[in-house]
């Protein structure tokens, strides 16, 4: 006859301790949970929509009234700095590109990130994909204003 305790279980049996239990759940709820997290960046994030190249071709140029300001802008090409000529040397050309926008005739102040992207001063929170929507956002900002006739850079 053997012998058992009350509850109808084997006194040479153990059982797992709740702690043993505990640990080993909550252990493997942070490696699943952390894998789940990493698996986007380790994979190059197939799930998520892809997202149009923004390589920087040839010159945009635009011009349109657009809720009844007259906007304008231009962005030449992106030369290569490798074997470019020095400045000062005929034939030398920028290795940025050279962004004009203007509102109403006026300058507006655009920088080009370095995704492809632009923001402008007026709207310095938020980049756009084009110098167009980047000047349509700024005339969204400004309403009724003008901006400066004087350059930013000036002093």
């Amino acid at each position: 006859m053997e012998r058992t305790t009350g509850r109808g279980e084997e006194a040479g049996r153990r059982r797992p301790a709740r702690r043993a239990v505990l640990r080993a759940a909550f252990t493997t709820a942070v490696v699943a949970g952390t894998g789940g997290a990493l698996t986007p960046v380790l994979l190059g994030n197939p799930g998520a929509p892809a997202r149009p190249e923004r390589n920087f071709v040839g010159p945009e140029r635009f011009s349109e009234v657009y809720r009844g300001r007259d906007i304008r802008g231009t962005a030449g090409a992106v030369v290569a700095a490798a074997g470019a000529p020095h400045p000062g040397e005929a034939g030398a050309v920028a290795a940025a590109p050279g962004i004009d926008v203007r509102i109403d005739g006026r300058p507006l102040h655009v920088m080009r990130r370095a995704d492809g992207s632009y923001l402008s001063v007026v709207n310095h929170y938020e980049s756009f994909p084009t110098l167009l929507e980047t000047a349509r956002a700024a005339v969204d900002e400004i309403g009724t204003a003008r901006l400066s006739a004087a350059s930013p850079h000036t002093i």
